[in-house]
């Protein structure tokens, strides 16, 4: 959510989902995590957490993340479910199996448009300063592929430039859908 905020914040046409059967916060202990349903609303969760524990969510960043995340949707959606929300240029994930779902997703669905779409996994850890570090370098790597003349001829270089620059290795695959 964080690079969904950060790319419409810049204006940036951007939806984001989930890819797995909940949504799953963290919770008192690593064995006890908050889960919720899909569409469940974020102020639904917020109000929830803060009801639970105020001091707790606080101060590991959940109260403040949702906060954010209510300013930016109303509520996370899942990938699998929202195949029809549109087409995409681009779609990122920041975690390997999450790019490995979105791909086999992509390359097993029905293929009425016959669109390209880059798919590119930058891999992140989940927690609330290296999210804030995918987010920049996310809108960084959008910049320079929307700067490209054509992003399909250049795709290889622009990966290979930004992955020397940043120091991070990047997957991504190019779909049909």
């Amino acid at each position: 959510m964080e690079a969904h905020y950060l790319l419409k914040r810049h204006g940036f046409d951007i939806s984001s989902y989930g890819t797995g059967a909940h949504v799953k916060l963290p919770g008192p202990s690593l064995r006890e995590p908050n889960v919720y349903e899909f569409g469940t609303p974020y102020k639904q969760m917020f109000d929830d957490l803060r009801r639970k524990d105020p001091e707790l969510y606080k101060r590991n960043g959940i109260l403040p993340m949702l906060k954010r995340n209510i300013g930016v949707k109303a509520a996370p959606q899942r990938w699998q479910d929202n195949a029809l929300d549109g087409s995409f240029d681009i779609v990122f994930t920041f975690e390997e199996k999450v790019f490995d779902t979105v791909v086999e997703d992509l390359n097993t669905r029905e293929q009425p448009l016959m669109k390209t779409v880059l798919v590119i996994n930058l891999e992140v850890k989940d927690n609330h300063e290296e999210a804030a570090i995918g987010g920049r370098l996310t809108f960084d790597l959008c910049q320079e592929i929307e700067a490209a003349e054509s992003w399909e001829e250049s795709i290889d270089d622009i990966i290979a430039a930004f992955e020397k620059r940043h120091r991070r290795k990047l997957l991504y695959s190019i779909s049909f859908y």
